[in-house]
Formats: structure tokens, C-alpha cells, sequence
């Protein structure tokens, strides 16, 4: 069975270039960087490559650019650098709609006597940026905002937020992990301070990302030890992987400069409008006007989301109910509750994300399958059948 991928918001595949680039330092360029030899420096030489590549994408310098395992890591990183950084401020700014990596690092620094404020969206998933600017303070150490949900794909108006931060003198870090790649990036134009990316997202292998830290950002490294990436973070650096990403990233910028997501978003409003035409009682999650050209977030109302995942699984359709970190939870997630979708339309959302290797065949055939997978299910729902019931009633 062909296995129809939408699911690209919780990985990607990797690109066939990017494993080419990589292989050779899986096997004959496998010396350490940071030897004296030639041997070492070959392979050091290619990480600076790799380094200019990833920060052409985004508009940074490539001494700005620090490698990562992920994420994750660094999201994390940036805020403890802050806030150690700052030692004397005690607040900490996010949004109710974050990834669990900012969701709940702050809800475990929280417990550690920082004041977290949680910044709420509306019901579009857009930020509520009056409520933002009148939460900053003296006492504020980070504002952490993501760029752009991984759920429903809204987009936050980062150069704008991070403009009126650093006005007030607070580090300002935003999770582009989403972001990068599918939408421009220039960092240089903004007043962002910290900025966190994952290779993963964008068609490099999994366990490789990276932080961006302007010239000037008040910093203290979490991963200590080595002098790797100039002692901002320790350790034996992941060659394959930083070579691959670096790929990666040339082929992201590429894409971008060709207009290549137009295409995308075009395969992803064919299938959303599709699906609302043909499937009653379905929804668009978030502002459809803000939001990156590869995701939609589809609630269909009075039917479970892992009842429906289940059966697109039968089909090789994959998708996701949510963020692929909480996809072992039945608890409905935690950005559509902040967004105040009904309980009826949250437990039957499923996010749809595309890449640039999906293709039209692909949309039409999860057009044809998903219909009857809702019709099914509704048959079976017992709240589906009161809804009935009661319109017949009427």
C-alpha cells in the first residue's frame, strides 16, 4: 500500500541531495573538526559551509548561527540563557498556544518562583498582542512567541512583537521551527534576539538543529565543555548531520526564492475547500489569512480524531490530531482549547501538512477517501445520533 504523507509539520522526509551531501562523512571524511590535521580541518571546512548555508536562510551572520541537537534543545537554551542572563528579573512571557518544549519548561521554571504570564489567542488562534505590550515590565526577562503554530499553521506578527521587546530592553526569542523554510526569514530586519530552527522540519535527518544568537545578546551556554561553536556550546560536533542540514537549508532558500510554496498552498486549499464542501459540519481551526501555505487543521464535528486517524491508516493517509510531541494524549489539545473550539469540533480536528514532494494525485486521493471515513464514523457516534435526533425532533 502507498503511504500518503500530510503529516510534514511532525517530520519531514529527507531530501535524496541531503543524503547524498551527508554520506561521505559517515564513512571516508570521518575526522574530528576540531584536529590540527588536515584530515580535521577538511571536515571543519565544511561545517563552515554548512554554518553560511543555514544562516543565508534566515538573514543572520554565520557566527550567529549555534548548532543543536534539536529544537528542543534549542528553545531551551534560550530561555535558561536568558534568564541566567538576567538574574535579577523574574518574569517570563509566552503565549497559551506553544509547543510543549516552551509550554512546559515554563511551567516547570513556574514551580522555581519565575511569574509566568501566558499571553492568550483568539478564537483565529491570533495573538492578543494589547494584552502582550501591557504585560512588559522591568521585571521581564524573555519574551518567547513562537512564529508560527505547528497545529494550525497561524502565523504571530513576529517582526512587529520583537521590535516593541527590544525597545523596552528584554531579549526577545522566537520558536521558528515551524517557520523556517516555508516562509521568509530575514532575522537582521527584526529585533530578534534568539531564534530556534530543527532540520527536520525542512527535509534534513532528525536530531540536528540550531539557535541563532544576534551579536551583542546576553548569553550563557547550557551545554558547557569543549570550544565547540565558539564555546557557546560544548561537545563533539554532528558532522553528517550539520552537513546535511547545511544542504538543507540551500534547498529551503531555493525553494523559497523560486516561489515554490505557492504551489503548495494551492494543494492545500484545493484539499480544505474540498473537505468543507463535501463533509458537513467541518471547520477551518485559525485565521486562514496568517498562517503558513502547507497546513490546515480541519475539525470534524461529533467524531473522535484517533477514530479517524485509525481509519485513514487503513487508507496509508497519514496525518496528525495535533502536535506529534502530545499525540499519545486523549485530551484534546491544548491550543485549540486556548482558541475556545468546541469540545464537539476539538476531538475530531486533524491537521493535514504538506511538503513540496506532495503531489495533486496524493490530495485527490485523500479527497475521495475521507467522506466516507466521517459518514462512517457519524454512524457510529452516539452524539452524532442525538444531534439526528434532535433535528428530526424539530
Amino acid at each position: 500500500m502507498d503511504v500518503v504523507y500530510l503529516d510534514n509539520n511532525a517530520t519531514t522526509r529527507v531530501a535524496p541531495e541531503v543524503v547524498e551531501a551527508m554520506l561521505p562523512y559517515l564513512s571516508e571524511y570521518y575526522g574530528n573538526p576540531s584536529s590540527m590535521h588536515s584530515f580535521g580541518g577538511d571536515v571543519g571546512e565544511k561545517i563552515k559551509e554548512a554554518r553560511r548555508q543555514v544562516a543565508d536562510l534566515i538573514g543572520a551572520a554565520p557566527n550567529e548561527i549555534v548548532f543543536t541537537s534539536c529544537g528542543t534543545e534549542s528553545d531551551g537554551t534560550a530561555i535558561r540563557a536568558a534568564i541566567e542572563s538576567n538574574p535579577d528579573r523574574k518574569q517570563i512571557i509566552t503565549s497559551r498556544v506553544e509547543h510543549p518544549a516552551i509550554k512546559n519548561l515554563y511551567e516547570t521554571l513556574s514551580k522555581k518562583g519565575y511569574r509566568v504570564t501566558f499571553v492568550p489567542v483568539d478564537n483565529q488562534g491570533r495573538l492578543d498582542l494589547d494584552y502582550l505590550y501591557k504585560s512588559l515590565d522591568d521585571d521581564t526577562a524573555i519574551v518567547s512567541l513562537m512564529w508560527a503554530n505547528n497545529e494550525t499553521g497561524v502565523i504571530f506578527p513576529v517582526e512587529e512583537i520583537s521590535q516593541e521587546v527590544k525597545d523596552q530592553g528584554i531579549i526577545f526569542h522566537t520558536d521558528a521551527v515551524q517557520a523556517a523554510g516555508k516562509i521568509p526569514i530575514d532575522v537582521n530586519a527584526t529585533g530578534i534576539d534568539m531564534l530556534s530552527l530543527s532540520g527536520h522540519k525542512f527535509h534534513a535527518p532528525k536530531g540536528i538543529g540550531v539557535l541563532y544568537i544576534r551579536k551583542g545578546t546576553k548569553f550563557a551556554p547550557y551545554m558547557i565543555g569543549g570550544h565547540q561553536e565558539e564555546g557557546r556550546r560544548g561537545g563533539t560536533e554532528n558532522v553528517a548531520s550539520i552537513v546535511a542540514l547545511g544542504k538543507a537549508a540551500e534547498m529551503a532558500r531555493q525553494h523559497l526564492e523560486n516561489n515554490g510554496y505557492a504551489r503548495v498552498g494551492e494543494l492545500r486549499d484545493k484539499l480544505e475547500a474540498s473537505l468543507l464542501e463535501r463533509i458537513s459540519h467541518s471547520m477551518v481551526n485559525g485565521d486562514t489569512q496568517h498562517r503558513l501555505p502547507n497546513t490546515t487543521s480541519i475539525a470534524f464535528e461529533y467524531v473522535e480524531g484517533e477514530a479517524i486517524l485509525l481509519m485513514m491508516n487503513e487508507h496509508g493517509i497519514c496525518a496528525s490530531s495535533g502536535s506529534a510531541c502530545t499525540s499519545g494524549s486523549l485530551e484534546p489539545s491544548h491550543v485549540l482549547r486556548a482558541m475556545g473550539v468546541p469540545f464537539t469540533a476539538a476531538h475530531g480536528s486533524i491537521r493535514f501538512s504538506l511538503s513540496r514532494y506532495t503531489t495533486e494525485k496524493e490530495i485527490d486521493f485523500v479527497i475521495e477517501k475521507m467522506p466516507p471515513i466521517i459518514e462512517r464514523l457519524r454512524e457510529l457516534s452516539p452524539f452524532w445520533k442525538q444531534k439526528t435526533e434532535l433535528k428530526a425532533q424539530s
